[in-house]
């Protein structure tokens, strides 16, 4: 169990039998009235985010998360399979459980597995990938007076705003969290 007083910025807590990391969290004190901690929370099951208001002092239960490095075999339909590094043992997740991350998963790319208590609540991917870029329109000479930008398409298919001087066949580092280019590799 955990104190709410106690929370920290991705905290990860169990709460109405549901797995929640803390995103942001407040601890308020008015001037009338009992003291409180206000929270956004993100649901590591559906990735729901929602906000929660636990009286200060209140206590919830702490989900202990188990982080494991994998690799990505390959994608068969709907199902992506993975291979643990340690144990060899496969298994996949289906599409739906990762939306967000199929931007940036190549083949044989190493990963964390998220599980708790043996379920799979989805995958961590590094803060950067190496992605080349297979389509894009090239550069217009003289267009360039203040950091002007054109859409590039990479290998796993994420559409990208790049500076005007990357060509088709460049490998960019592509941040994973927002999905913004950051430079060439």
């Amino acid at each position: 169990m955990i104190s709410v007083n106690d929370f920290k910025t991705g905290l990860t807590v169990e709460v109405d039998g549901d797995i929640f990391t803390v995103l942001e969290f407040q601890h308020v004190k008015p001037g009338k009235g009992a003291a409180f901690v206000r929270s956004k929370l993100k649901n590591l099951r559906n990735g729901n985010t929602v906000e929660r208001t636990f009286r200060a002092g209140e206590t919830i239960g702490r989900a202990m998360i188990e982080n494991r490095a994998v690799s990505y075999l390959y994608a068969s339909g709907q199902d992506h399979v993975f291979m643990d590094n340690e144990t060899y043992d496969q298994f996949s997740l289906d599409s739906k459980q990762l939306e967000w991350e199929l931007n940036f998963l190549k083949e044989n790319m190493i990963v964390n597995i998220v599980s708790y208590q043996g379920e799979i609540l989805g995958i961590n991917l590094p803060n950067s990938v190496e992605l080349k870029v297979v389509e894009t329109e090239p550069g217009i000479k003289g267009n360039t007076a203040t950091g002007a930008t054109k859409n590039a398409k990479v290998e796993t298919g994420l559409n990208v705003q790049v500076p005007l001087f990357i060509n088709e066949g460049d490998v960019l580092l592509i941040d994973t969290r927002e999905g913004k280019y950051i430079s060439r590799a």
